[in-house]
This record gives structure tokens, C-alpha cells and sequence, in this order.
């Protein structure tokens, strides 16, 4: 329903009708009522989604929070009619006072697109890529606007691609996705959305994976289109930081349906589901001191195929009762505009993340010893790229200097923090350090030893003392292999003692909180969080000395991604390790590093101790960087 200022003159009783109007359409942007998603199995049908209920008004950003499974994505699926067929959607959802749910295909189709613009996470699977992004725009706009010509649809899109701050909108309209950075990407598909001026915009993760300056701009642009269109948002996130900067009420979600809601504002000052406290008190912070401990959940989430009896999140609850396990909480009142499903709330309020589950965050009180041996030396690294033209016959015309005179050192029993943008050579650097082979230019000294001067022999025998641990730790492990043979593997390849093999694997199953039952288990039978786990057990198999830590937690859920914060703190303590830890999360670089080196288009633009980079930054870009950072 758009309502158009007209000029002119109104009689009183016009004037009491247009305000009624106004208010009706304040309470009719979208309604969901006790929304369930239930998809079948072999065994049984999965409740993914269990009686959602909620609006959006225009202009209102609602964002729907929670671990992966709990039911988010597909509730918001559910809204805009994209879930597969097999899926069985009960409930209501009424935009503008139109039920949504029984339309047929014609139907959808013309809400999606012109009433109910889409955001998704990926945007290389949202475009085409044998099209340019200015066709794709223009697609969109004469799909739903049929009188719109060719001409006015090309000259529409590069409007667009300029509301959304895209540089040079005429040129970058004739490109195609893959020449565009992810950033400029997701600011197509945000193009994409807002192209018809829709009611309803539907964000699914649209800042996950990107770099935090861009997260911001994106955020930014998002606030923009919902500014010029006058469109509500659903935005479904994992990162607290983003609710909190852009969000004005927010649902947390649990095993597939809402378990606290309120204004976004209340929800971190006053929250009090345990599940809500465990999620904040997950988030790193950039006030917290280094090797501050956060607040893991404990266990994972359950499985939807056999949820316990009672509230679902009573066997991970530190507050958990025998009435928590009898019956499960209906979403009840407990302030204004504040529900939330749990009968322990009175024992929440008040109380710290810390207090409620019982952990301490103090950091160790054993201060690093500043004159601890070097272990890692890099001193000018250089590392170029040709650039090259032509496909018979290549010729080189050019060079991307990726790393441009880099140089660090890494102590024992400390961590040093690489950070920076996509693109800003950190993890080349990376790279280079773990080949052990000759640097292009400059040097590389691991344990005393010039990498230039090693043989074969003796580059294997460092790589015991070099371990890594990657960012992704589905890749990362063989789906084929039992857990034993994972770790079995590098132990058996370097001349463990065989007779030994069992023991050192179940220790290091414990070593990182996994039981020594696991080790008969496959990858694809745990979660993210024990993937990770089962990672950092193997790089730690040889015992090294140096672990390089690639991202290692940026792919899990923030509850998640707390525990395993907290495993490298305490490996770290235990054994004297030193970490080389790249990352472009800067509040997860504050909790692990002792020193930090940023860096910028290849080279290091500021280095020296976490707490006077974070505190005091000199350069421009760190500024930035720390500026662009979400908090809760």
C-alpha cells in the first residue's frame, strides 16, 4: 500500500481518515503468526521452525538471532516463499493484510521482487555471471515495471549501483560479477532488492565473510535503502555487533522458535534468557583485556529430529531445574515490549555472562616475558605476482607486488596478530612463512634457521615444529577418515612410536575437551566448533613449537567460536606455544595477541604491542579499521 502526498486542500474528516490509514498501515507491513516449517525425513518430519509469531513495521529493522539450526534462515525463507517444495509451511504471514502463505508460484512472484526485496548471504550464487550486473538490474525493474523500457531500465540500474556507492556506477554497470570485489558484489544484490521500491526487505547474513570496513558500508547502504525506500527490514544474523549497530528489535532464536524478544537495546542491557547471556557473553570485545576469557555455551545445539523434553536448551543451561525438564516455557512477558520462554529469569537478572555460567574471564596473571627467544624472523619479505595478457601466447606486461618489504619477529609463548583487508597480503605472508622455501626477496628464520639454507630433509624437520590450523575445518579434514586416523596420520608419517599411537591420539582428544570415544566417529558427525577442535589437535600431534592459525574461527557461530578462543588461550599457558595468527577480526585479534602488525596493499602500515595499537593507533588505516568494528 503506498500512500502519495497530494496537493491541495482537505476536510477534516479526509484528514481523520488519511491518519487512520497511516496507522493501519504502521500495524500491516508484515504479520507472521504462529509460523511452523516442518521438513520430512526418512524417519520422521523436522520441525525446523515451531510457531514463530512477530511483525515488521515500515521502517523497522527486526533481526532474528541464533546458532546455526535454530531456525532462522528458514523462517525467513518461510516470509518470501523460497523454501523447497517438500517443505510443509503452516501458519500465517500477511503482508499488507494479504496472506502470503497458499499463493501459487504467479502469485510469489510477483510479491518477491516488487513487494519483497531479497538480500542473500552469498552474492556470487544471487548473480548470474554471464551477465553484467547493469543487465541484471535492469532485468529486475522490467520483470516487475513492464512499461519500462530498455533504455530507462540501464539508465535505472546505474542510478542504483550510485545510491548504493558503487564507484564509477556507468563503467562498473558493464562488468560482469567476477570483476567486481565481494563487497561491490553484495552492494549489486542490495540493488537488486531495492530496484522496485519494495514494502519488505529480507537480509539472510549480508555482511557474513566480509571484512569489517566493508560490513560496514554495507550496513550503511542497507540503512540508505531502507531510508529512500521506506521498507521495513528482516535481517537473520549470527553477529550480535551487527544487531546491535543496526537493528531496533531483536527475536532470539532456539531449536525453532523465539526464546527472548525485545529492543534491541534491552536485549543487551537487560536480557534474561541464559541463552541470550551465554551469546553476549561469547562476543569478543575490544575493551577486554589480552587473554581475557569469554563465556562459551557449553554442548551444541540440538538436533530438531529428537528434541528433549522440556526447554530444549535445559542440558546446555547452567540455571537448569527438574521443571525446566518437565515442560517447555511458553514466550511470556517480563517487562514492556520484553518476552521471553524460561521460568528462571528472576535468577538471570542482574548478573554478569560470567556469574550466570559460572566461568572466570580474568586473564592469566603470569605476565609474557618480553625477552623471550625469537622463533619466527621475517625480515623485507617480497612476493610479486605477474601480470600477464593474452591466452595462446601470454605476455608478461606487469607485477602485483602482494607482499612489499614486510618484516616482524615472533617470540616464544607469544602471539602475533597479522591483520588486515581482503587483498592487504596478510595471508600471502602466511603462506610464505609455512612453504619454507626461499623467499622471493628478504628472509624467513624459523627456530634460528634461515629457510634459504635448508634441504629437503631438513625443511621436513621443521615442518614438525611449524604446524597449521585452517580457517575452514570442513575442508580441512578427509570426510573419509575416522578421527583416529586423522590424527594418526602425521604421527605414523613422522616415526611415532606405533605402540604408542592410541594413547597420544585419546591425549589429544582430551587435550583439546573431546572425549576419547570420538576417535571412532567420522568429520561429518560433529559440529563446526568440534570440527575446529579435531584441527587443532592434529596440528598439535607433533608437538610444535609455532602453530600459524589461518582465520581459525571465523567460520563457526560466535558461542562456538568463544570455546575455541579460550582452547588456543589455554594451549597457549600449557605448553609455551607461539601463535602466528592471521585474521581480519580485530576483536578476536584483541583477545589472542600480544603484538599486532597491520597491514595495507602489501605492506605493514603500523606494528607494535595490541594494547597501544588498539588504544593509541597512529595510522590512518588502523583507525579505520578499529572505527568500522560492530560492538555489543
Amino acid at each position: 500500500m503506498r500512500w502519495i502526498r497530494v496537493r491541495g486542500r482537505f476536510g477534516g474528516g479526509d484528514e481523520r481518515l488519511r491518519e487512520e490509514q497511516r496507522a493501519a498501515q504502521v500495524t500491516e507491513l508484515l504479520s507472521v503468526t504462529d509460523l511452523t516449517v516442518t521438513f520430512p525425513t526418512d524417519t520422521a518430519e523436522v520441525a525446523a521452525v515451531r510457531g514463530m509469531s512477530f511483525d515488521v513495521r515500515p521502517r523497522e529493522v527486526v533481526a532474528l538471532v541464533g546458532e546455526s539450526g535454530a531456525g532462522k534462515s528458514a523462517t525467513a525463507m518461510a516470509v518470501v516463499g523460497l523454501l523447497p517444495e517438500y517443505a510443509d509451511v503452516t501458519g500465517s504471514v500477511r503482508l499488507h493484510g494479504e496472506e502470503l502463505i497458499g499463493l501459487d508460484d504467479a502469485g510469489m512472484s510477483r510479491v518477491r521482487g516488487r513487494t519483497i526485496g531479497t538480500v542473500f548471504q552469498d552474492p556470487m550464487s544471487a548473480l548470474t555471471p554471464v551477465y553484467t550486473v547493469g543487465d541484471q538490474i535492469a532485468e529486475a525493474l522490467r520483470v516487475h515495471q513492464r512499461d519500462l523500457g530498455r533504455a530507462a531500465a540501464k539508465t535505472r540500474a546505474v542510478e542504483l549501483l550510485e545510491l548504493v556507492g558503487i564507484n564509477q556506477p556507468d563503467r562498473r554497470a558493464r562488468a560482469f560479477p567476477h570483476e567486481l570485489s565481494g563487497g561491490e558484489r553484495q552492494r549489486v544484490v542490495i540493488a537488486i532488492a531495492i530496484a522496485n521500491d519494495p514494502d519488505l526487505i529480507i537480509c539472510d547474513e549480508p555482511t557474513t565473510a566480509l571484512d569489517v570496513t566493508v560490513q560496514a558500508q554495507i550496513l550503511d547502504v542497507l540503512r540508505t535503502a531502507r531510508d529512500v525506500t521506506g521498507a521495513g527490514v528482516l535481517i537473520i544474523t549470527h553477529d550480535l555487533g551487527v544487531v546491535n549497530e543496526f537493528a531496533d528489535r531483536a527475536m532470539v532464536m532456539y531449536a525453532g522458535r523465539t526464546v527472548e524478544t525485545a529492543s534491541v537495546d534491552v536485549i543487551v542491557a537487560d536480557r534474561v534468557m541464559p541463552y541470550t547471556v551465554g551469546l553476549l557473553g561469547s562476543v569478543p570485545r575490544l575493551d577486554a583485556p589480552q587473554g581475557a576469557r569469554l563465556v562459551p555455551i557449553p554442548g551444541a545445539p540440538p538436533t530438531m529430529e529428537a528434541l528433549p523434553p522440556g526447554c530444549p536448551f535445559a542440558p546446555r543451561c547452567p540455571l537448569a531445574i527438574d521443571d525446566c525438564l518437565a515442560e517447555e516455557p511458553a514466550l511470556l512477558p517480563v517487562g514492556p515490549d520484553h518476552a521471553a520462554a524460561c521460568i528462571r529469569v528472576e535468577h538471570v537478572k542482574g548478573r554478569s555472562a560470567a556469574d550466570v555460567y559460572g566461568v572466570s574471564t580474568a586473564p592469566p596473571d603470569a605476565a609474557r616475558d618480553p625477552d623471550a627467544p625469537v622463533v619466527l624472523r621475517v625480515r623485507d619479505l617480497v612476493k610479486t605476482y605477474d601480470l600477464t595478457k593474452g591466452v595462446l601466447f601470454r605476455r608478461r606486461i606487469g607485477e602485483v607486488r602482494a607482499v612489499d618489504g614486510v618484516s616482524f619477529e615472533l617470540r616464544q609463548g607469544h602471539t602475533l596478530g597479522i591483520v588486515g583487508e581482503s587483498g592487504s597480503g596478510k595471508s600471502t605472508t602466511l603462506h610464505q612463512v609455512l612453504e619454507l622455501t626461499p623467499p622471493q626477496g628478504g628472509s624467513i628464520e624459523v627456530l634460528g634457521r634461515d629457510v634459504a639454507a635448508l634441504d629437503r630433509r631438513g625443511r621436513r624437520d621443521l615442518r614438525g615444529d611449524l604446524q597449521v590450523v585452517f580457517q575452514d575445518p570442513v575442508a580441512s579434514l578427509d570426510p573419509r577418515l575416522p578421527v583416529f586416523e586423522v590424527l594418526s596420520e602425521p604421527l605414523s608419517a613422522n616415526g611415532f612410536d606405533t605402540s604408542r599411537i592410541d594413547e597420544r591420539v585419546a591425549e589429544l582428544l582430551t587435550l583439546v575437551g573431546m572425549r576419547r570415544e570420538d576417535a571412532g566417529r567420522y568429520p561429518a558427525e560433529f559440529s563446526g566448533g568440534q570440527k575446529q577442535r579435531i584441527g587443532i589437535a592434529r596440528a598439535l600431534a607433533l608437538q610444535p613449537k609455532i602453530l600459524a592459525l589461518d582465520e581459525p574461527v571465523s567460520a563457526l557461530d560466535v558461542s562456538i567460536q568463544a570455546g575455541v578462543i579460550n582452547l588456543l588461550l589455554d594451549l597457549q599457558l600449557r605448553f609455551g606455544l607461539s601463535y602466528l595468527f592471521v585474521s581480519h577480526d580485530l576483536s578476536v585479534v584483541k583477545h589472542l595477541a600480544d603484538q599486532v602488525a597491520v597491514m595495507h596493499r602489501g605492506v605493514v602500515v603500523e606494528a607494535g604491542s595490541a594494547e597501544s595499537v588498539f588504544a593509541d593507533p597512529q595510522d590512518e588505516y588502523t583507525r579505520r579499521l578499529l572505527a568500522a568494528v560492530p560492538t555489543v
